[in-house]
């Protein structure tokens, strides 16, 4: 019955195509829907990989709407789970003419928190400047009118700002029940709705702490679901990896250092002395910090637990920082129960204590990791120990012990319930049409996979070049001659470009060295690059400029959508291998050459592939847009492994010559002012 309804839901003269000004029916769009439904019935596992411009947010939506289930969508960023709140979900409620209850949660650090916004408003050391003191004016005019609380409504005060950080609650800082402001609490609030609501859109941020917690035990996060739906299900992975992994950072500590002495002056100042006992942890944090000022030194400011430089001195500053918030526990612990304020510096401690401990542990993650694997009454054994990789990250303000799951296979896999279903979409989850990589990650290796392709007309809109003049990216010279290559096309193209390169140095130098040839031209055209102002204001400049130049490196490659002649060219530097000094891959690899695998094939040339699949998929957003897509690592045609980077892109023209390339824009462009 179901598949009829979508079928007329999806038909030309269907309900969409009343709501939607030019909509055409899309088969692919009607497949994946009909797929997501059988999938519903079943309570089964889909892996679906629909192209740009299929349309699967309406695909997905629609069936979830008709079977009338309690539906979680986990998006990829907030951004994303805004628009999908705002306005897709209501878009297609009208056009279904369906009584669909939505509700938006995000996690707690999005929400103002009445309590610490009255402490920080009442402290008068909080405020570090003019624009905090304005800042916190504002907030506190919003949070007297706000419905939700949420700081993305507040435009006014940048969501970076760091303000944001002493006005909402964490975990750990949150008092719960004991807090005199539990009724307003807009967290609380937003959970009650998620609990109510049909359909709850979610990041997979929030899901994976979800799943963490879990883990520990505690179940009130995100309510239980007949349907999961993870939209840009590419990103789960690493998601997964840095939510299933735990961290510890030097702020945290300084900030946990802060809470104690203020809470134990406000409301036990006789029982000792508190800026004491704060300085020794202060004191000793910055020990532990000093003592990993050699991981500065190191590519990426890395190091894996390992291989740390001077591991005697780094081994005694750990161990006087845990012995010092040990001491700080016991303090806490006799008074805690004076204040809401010193059971949750109580409860913090603890908690960064905890991780500290763990993280001195051999390579082995969770509760279950040293016990005996013995079967329980009901004869099934606990899950098997989970190795992890622990490493240190350290630069001049910074340094934080961090350490991940090897595999998160298993633990994310064993979360979903024989009732559930699950899907799982993305432009994005195949190498040439082979899933088994994204499905040994997660270890969905029981799911069904399926593939559309985009509905775009590449052959005709499209051009991938790869010039043959090129060195290796290896090459000293390489950013020089890459810029040589691009200059031309820059030049002839009227609308904007994208430059992705692999790292943050190669944005800096190629950024440059366009500047260069910008003001040697006397060309009058706006450059952009990463890190200049936040990646939303860039953006922005970037559409409404039409001709801009935007370089940018791993953020950029996904996420951006600029359709029409506000995006012509996009030029890609490199092939993006991760980088070598990533801790997590490092461990994957060496973990795959012990078990006789080639950690190339299963690891490295997988996730390129993906990636670069990601960053081709800003060319091309719409029917109508047309473009170039420069990759200048000639490995892409020279090495055998090549082969399954390309054949896994869209079906671009291709063409080695740069005579092609500017006949196409001269091509493109006059077909384009004919039209006009």
């Amino acid at each position: 019955m179901f598949l009829q309804e979508l079928s007329d839901f999806f038909a030309e003269d269907g309900p969409i195509a009343r709501e939607v000004p030019g909509y055409r029916p899309r088969q692919a769009q009607l497949e994946l829907a009909q797929a997501i439904q059988d999938t519903l019935e079943k309570n089964g596992t889909l892996i679906a990989e629909a192209g740009t411009g299929t349309g699967k947010t309406w695909a997905y939506l629609a069936p979830a709407f008709l079977s009338g289930r309690k539906t979680l969508v986990s998006t990829g960023t907030r951004t994303l789970q805004d628009q999908l709140f705002q306005r897709d979900v209501p878009r297609l409620r009208k056009a279904m003419a369906l009584p669909v209850n939505a509700a938006l949660l995000k996690g707690r650090g999005n929400y103002v928190c009445h309590y610490h916004l009255e402490r920080v408003a009442a402290d008068g050391h909080a405020l570090r400047s003019r624009t905090e003191i304005a800042q916190l004016r504002r907030i506190q005019e919003f949070t007297a009118i706000t419905r939700t609380g949420d700081k993305s409504d507040l435009s006014s005060v940048p969501e970076e700002a760091d303000l944001w950080s002493r006005v909402t609650s964490t975990r750990e800082n949150c008092l719960g029940q004991d807090c005199p402001y539990v009724k307003d609490c807009f967290v609380m609030k937003a959970r009650r709705k998620a609990q109510e609501a049909d359909i709850v859109v979610v990041n997979h941020a929030l899901f994976m702490a979800d799943l963490a917690l879990r883990e520990e035990g505690i179940t009130d996060l995100l309510p239980t679901a007949e349907l999961v739906i993870f939209d840009e299900a590419h990103q789960l992975p690493d998601v997964a990896t840095r939510f299933l992994g735990t961290g510890v950072s030097f702020h945290q500590i300084l900030d946990l250092c802060r809470q104690i002495e203020a809470a134990g002056l406000a409301h036990a100042r006789e029982a000792t002395n508190w800026s004491q006992a704060a300085k020794a942890v202060e004191q000793a944090a910055r020990e532990l910090r000093l003592a990993a000022e050699p991981v500065t030194r190191l590519p990426g400011g890395k190091s894996t637990f390992q291989a740390i430089p001077e591991p005697e001195q780094f081994d005694r500053a750990l161990d006087e920082l845990i012995e010092a918030l040990g001491a700080a526990c016991e303090r806490l612990g006799v008074v805690k129960d004076h204040h809401p304020d010193l059971q949750a510096a109580e409860k913090g401690a603890l908690d960064i204590r905890a991780k500290l401990y763990q993280w001195t542990q051999p390579d082995r993650m969770g509760n279950n990791a040293l016990r005996p694997q013995e079967p329980d009454e009901n004869g099934e054994k606990p899950p098997a120990p989970v190795l992890s990789v622990r490493w240190v990250e350290a630069g001049a303000q910074f340094m934080r012990l961090q350490s991940a799951p090897l595999s998160i296979a298993h633990l994310f896999s064993r979360f979903r319930s024989p009732e559930q279903a699950w899907v799982l979409t993305s432009a994005t989850l195949s190498v040439h049409g082979d899933f088994s990589h994204f499905q040994r990650q997660l270890g969905l290796g029981d799911a069904a996979a399926m593939r559309w392709e985009s509905p775009f007309d590449y052959a005709s809109h499209a051009m991938l070049y790869v010039p043959s003049t090129l060195p290796l990216p290896s090459s000293p010279q390489f950013n020089e001659r890459f810029v040589e290559v691009l200059w031309p096309l820059i030049r002839k193209a009227e609308g904007g470009v994208l430059v992705l390169c692999t790292t943050l140095r190669a944005v800096d130098r190629i950024a440059d060295l366009l500047e260069e040839r910008l003001d040697a031209a006397g060309l009058d055209r706006l450059l952009l690059r990463q890190g200049e102002k936040s990646r939303r204001v860039l953006l922005d400049e970037f559409r409404k400029e039409g001709s801009a130049i935007l370089v940018g490196s791993a953020s950029f490659w996904e996420g951006i959508d600029v359709p029409g002649n506000a995006l012509t060219l996009v030029a890609i530097d490199k092939l993006p291998f991760a980088p070598p000094d990533d801790p997590v891959l490092e461990a994957r690899l060496n973990a795959c050459r012990s078990r006789g695998g080639n950690p190339f094939m299963e690891f490295q040339l997988p996730e390129a592939a993906i990636a670069l699949k990601q960053g081709a998929g800003r060319l091309i957003r719409s029917e109508n847009d047309w473009g170039v897509l420069l990759v200048g690592d000639t490995r892409i045609v020279d090495k055998p492994y090549g082969k399954l980077l390309w054949r896994g892109l869209p079906p671009f023209v291709r063409t080695r010559e740069e005579k092609r390339v500017l006949q196409f824009y001269e091509e493109r462009q006059a077909a384009g002012a004919v039209q006009a």
